[in-house]
């Protein structure tokens, strides 16, 4: 039985890392996808291979022209918005000395207002059409202080307490609002080659599970949340660490 069946899906960051296994899960669950990305090549490619339920659009979720376009894009497309999955993100690692406000202002527009932007501009439709699932990717660092992170913990902190205010202001409107928490998960891109190995076996060692997750344990998630089996279910932290924000 396809668990998403009719859903209409507009997810951000769909092209690559965990994005693009949440676009393969849910189609493969029967939902429609509109999918974006500021990588167009791989966007497209990855559009080719689900078949016509996947729709690919480039878009920078930091820019509020982009939203707006996207969201009549995929109402034009899907003919509405049942689940709205704000994926899209970028990492950044770096003492308090290395790192610079610029940065911090590039991972804050693209993480958070590109997540604030994305619930502002779909909740009309939703609220339109009887509700609705949002799902916001957060992260273990934004669950519990790690070193060397104040840039990237400040903003996925920030993704939690806009889902935990959305869950409240919205929740009237049959909105769920939820936040999913990775933390050391495979094959995402967060690792660059040189220093992928030597860090996944660092955090195998330090997690009770004793490894790291694999993305489509965390698109398993996404699916829960976007079907009606997670109706009761809203403002919420979902950690999905394998037991490592416990220490």
């Amino acid at each position: 039985m396809e668990r998403l069946a009719g859903k209409a899906v507009l997810l951000t960051g769909g092209a690559n890392g965990m994005g693009e296994m949440h676009v393969r899960r849910l189609v493969a669950e029967g939902a429609r996808v509109l999918f974006t990305d500021v990588n167009v090549e791989a966007g497209q490619a990855l559009a080719e291979s689900v078949g016509e339920r996947g729709i690919f659009a480039q878009q920078d979720v930091s820019q509020e022209a982009d939203w707006v376009r996207i969201v009549e894009l995929a109402v034009a497309e899907l003919g509405g918005i049942d689940v709205l999955i704000n994926n899209a993100g970028i990492h950044s690692f770096g003492s308090l000395e290395e790192e610079n406000v610029e940065r911090l202002r590039q991972v804050l527009d693209v993480n958070v207002a590109g997540t604030w932007l994305g619930i502002q501009k779909v909740a009309p439709i939703m609220r339109a059409d009887g509700g609705g699932s949002i799902i916001n990717l957060s992260s273990m660092a934004g669950y519990v202080g790690m070193p060397h992170y104040t840039v990237y913990s400040s903003s996925k902190w920030a993704v939690r307490g806009i889902t935990k205010c959305a869950a409240s202001e919205l929740g009237a409107d049959n909105i769920r609002v939820n936040a999913i928490l990775p933390g050391a998960i495979d094959q995402t891109g967060m690792f660059n080659s040189a220093e992928a190995e030597a860090a996944m076996e660092r955090l195998s060692t330090s997690t009770p599970l004793a490894r790291v997750g694999e993305r489509d344990e965390v698109s398993s998630l996404v699916v829960f949340l976007a079907s009606d089996e997670s109706a009761f279910i809203t403002g919420a932290d979902h950690l999905i660490d394998g037991g490592n924000s416990l220490s």
